[in-house]
């Protein structure tokens, strides 16, 4: 969508940084854009004395994921991001193992609130002869600590959990999120790097596509970007000024606010694949970090006279 107060595609526009970056903060925020709510029985601890909780239903993943399989990582042990499906189910770790094609993930629970996990439905949880139950030990720090088969990330995988006050069974949704690996866990490149585009210092344009949220978003396309030692900084101009903070690849991102559009100037990780970023709303009664990617097509590069 192209913003005739703010058009770039004549490169008369610079991309001066207006980043505010911290490496400490993680890109697993989930996308709540718009949330349900469900009626639980279920317990967090035990020391909770009501066990009727009303626990938002997230979403989890993002639009457009593709599944990515243990052949296309390199052996090894990796902490990764879960995104789960209930606020209840709170994960406090996660070690990915990648080993002879095949992948199990330490999923750990920071409290006692569950017994088992199954890796399936409720329904097929409750059915189960209790051999497909995983129960958990117990690590240094006294967390509850569950080894579960992976069948691939980025994709949505069923899960149940079993309540140790209730013992009843909860489903949930798991994704474990590729995004959050970094990039010598992929045994080919992702994607097209600056580097390896051989782009000078200068200022340049580029069609990119926005995808996520509830669709009602949107960027401007084609839009600028600035290389300088091999790093290059995009020009996000959003189609309202209700974006207050950007994130990519744990890097916080704040606006400039021009012609009642949230303007960022990120960096771009990569060309040619759907980069994940998060974009928190003001729009809603209370602030939401929404998923999206944004997907930067090199084909359409031109350098700016």
């Amino acid at each position: 969508m192209l913003f005739a107060s703010l058009t770039l595609s004549s490169c008369g526009s610079s991309s001066s940084s207006s980043s505010s970056r911290s490496s400490n903060e993680t890109t697993s925020a989930v996308s709540t854009e718009s949330t349900q709510t469900e009626a639980v029985t279920e317990s967090t601890s035990v020391e909770e004395t009501t066990e009727q909780v009303t626990a938002p239903q997230q979403e989890v993943g993002f639009e457009g994921m593709e599944e990515v399989t243990a052949a296309a990582l390199v052996d090894g042990e990796y902490h990764i991001n879960v995104d789960s499906s209930s606020s209840m189910f709170k994960i406090a770790d996660c070690i990915l193992y990648v080993k002879d094609g095949n992948m199990t993930a330490d999923v750990i629970i920071a409290s006692k609130s569950y017994d088992a996990l199954y890796m399936g439905t409720k329904e097929e949880a409750e059915n189960d002869d209790g051999s497909g139950r995983i129960t958990y030990t117990e690590n240094e720090s006294g967390q509850s600590v569950f080894n579960v088969p992976v069948e691939a990330l980025d994709k949505e995988i069923q899960c149940a959990a079993l309540s140790a006050k209730k013992q009843e069974w909860y489903g949930r949704t798991l994704v474990f999120r590729a995004d959050s690996l970094p990039d010598e866990a992929f045994s080919e490149s992702r994607y097209t790097s600056t580097i390896q585009l051989g782009l000078e210092d200068g200022e340049y344009t580029i069609d990119v596509t926005l995808e996520g949220g509830s669709g009602r978003a949107s960027i401007q396309s084609p839009t600028t970007f600035t290389v300088k030692d091999g790093r290059a900084l995009a020009k996000i101009i959003w189609s309202s000024d209700k974006y207050d903070k950007m994130v990519v690849a744990g890097a916080i991102y704040v606006p400039s606010i021009e012609d009642g559009h949230s303007v960022f100037d990120v960096d771009i990780i990569g060309y040619d694949y759907k980069m994940p970023v998060g974009a928190e709303t003001t729009a809603m009664s209370e602030p939401h970090m929404i998923d999206y990617t944004l997907y930067f097509d090199s084909s359409t590069i031109k350098k700016c006279e």
